[in-house]
Formats: C-alpha cells, structure tokens, sequence
C-alpha cells in the first residue's frame, strides 16, 4: 500500500470517525484502557500481526491494562492512509 499524507480536510473527517483518537496532521493518538496485562497484551499481539501485513509500525507504550499508542508515517513526515488502516484495524481489535 502506497502511503499519501492525508489533507486537512480529510484530517477534519477522520477526527469525527475517529471520535476517540487526538487527530491532528502530526500523528494520531489515543490510549486505550483493557482489564488487564492479558488483555492488553493480546490486543498488542493481534495489532502486531496488521502491523507486519502492513509494513506499518506505531509507536506504543504498555502499562498494565493501558495501552497508548501513536501513529505518523515518519518518512511522509505527517499522517498518511497507512496511520488511518492501523488505527481503524486497531478500533476493531479494541472491541470499541
């Protein structure tokens, strides 16, 4: 999948689809908060494997059952169709 940074316009949709996400054209952001470590984790591991499919990688952090994770297309320098993909796989796997 070839990454194109995203316009301001599309930004402005994406924050209301992504009601749950800081969108802005410097990455998209959100935390999520499972039960527990198990949880927390297998959404990580399941993300993972998108994430390979992908070629696509986030930056994320874990802490018990939260979870925050950041995407930006470092080489577009900015958000791209592949930060979107990811975290709408990801709202998925969430169960949100």
């Amino acid at each position: 999948m070839k990454s194109e940074l995203l316009t301001d316009k599309e930004l402005e949709d994406l924050s209301t689809e992504l009601a749950d996400w800081d969108v802005s054209s410097n990455g998209l952001e959100r935390s999520y908060d499972f039960g527990n470590f198990v949880q927390a984790f297998s959404f990580m591991a399941g993300a993972a494997l998108h994430c390979e499919r992908l070629n696509h990688h986030p930056e994320w952090s874990n802490v018990y059952g939260k979870v925050h994770v950041r995407l930006v297309t470092h080489d577009q320098n900015g958000v791209t169709n592949l930060d979107v993909t990811l975290a709408r796989l990801m709202e998925e796997l969430s169960g949100a």
